[in-house]
């Protein structure tokens, strides 16, 4: 968190905007304040929990289910339209997810632990509306990601202090922190936040992040040596299968 807030501290600088950035409303404050506790300090709370209870296989791919529910409420909240195509694709892709948990594959039932899929899929609710509330917020995104990582450190230092974690600090561990807080979280929010205000469609902004497990999948098995099931690859087939779909566009004839 301290990584990410430095990196868009310096970036804000940077461009400029840094000082004027904290010259805003109560109102601004507090929307800071809720969407830094959604994400980075809550929803990674969630998910930490997730992985350490599930194969990383199964943990993330239900990592990829807040696209789903990004859909869902970009249409309650923003009354952005979903389409019979959309619905078609999201229900095609929720099969996917069955699947990986072993709904239909009952071979692995017994391995995956039922607190941690909630809780995988629960952290999807969190992450969504963190997104939301960044699309109702008109200010610049990075300014917006600045404050929300702030308040994050905040929040974190006061769950140090009362809980008495002492944290482990070591070199690996620093330097995993410096590229998780940029690659994993700063800049790669800031980039996915301009995508979404850049699209035309939420639906299909959001499903074009269902491409990247199969890579996620490859790692895993090549660096933590977990065998790869049939349910979790067929299961993410399914999910593609969706996303295409969702794709399909009918030719435009030309006059």
């Amino acid at each position: 968190m301290l990584t990410s807030a430095f990196f868009l501290f310096v970036y804000s600088l940077v461009k400029g905007d840094l000082i004027s950035s904290f010259k805003i409303s109560v109102k601004d404050y507090l929307s800071s304040a809720i969407m830094g506790f959604l994400n980075p300090f809550f929803y990674y709370f969630i998910l930490f929990k997730a992985y350490a209870l599930l194969p990383a296989q199964v943990a993330q791919s239900l990592n990829y289910s807040w696209a789903i529910v990004l859909t869902i409420f970009s249409a309650i909240l923003l009354k952005k339209k979903i389409t019979l195509k959309d619905l078609t694709g999201m229900l095609i892709s929720f099969c996917g997810f069955l699947l990986v948990v072993g709904i239909f594959g009952k071979s692995e039932e017994e391995y995956l632990s039922t607190f941690g899929i909630l809780l995988a899929i629960g952290s999807s609710i969190f992450w969504a509306l963190f997104w939301i509330l960044n699309l109702k917020d008109k200010r610049e995104a990075h300014l917006k990601l600045l404050h929300s990582f702030l308040f994050g450190c905040i929040y974190l230092f006061i769950f140090i202090l009362v809980s008495g974690i002492k944290p482990n600090v070591s070199a690996a561990g620093i330097m995993s922190s410096l590229y998780i807080g940029i690659f994993e979280m700063s800049l790669t929010f800031l980039i996915w936040l301009k995508a979404l205000e850049c699209s035309e469609s939420t639906a299909k902004t959001a499903n074009i992040v269902f491409l990247s497990p199969f890579v996620s999948l490859l790692l895993i098995n090549v660096i933590l040596k977990e065998a790869i099931m049939w349910n979790t690859i067929a299961g993410l087939t399914l999910i593609i299968a969706g996303i295409v779909f969702q794709r399909i566009r009918k030719p435009i004839k030309k006059k």
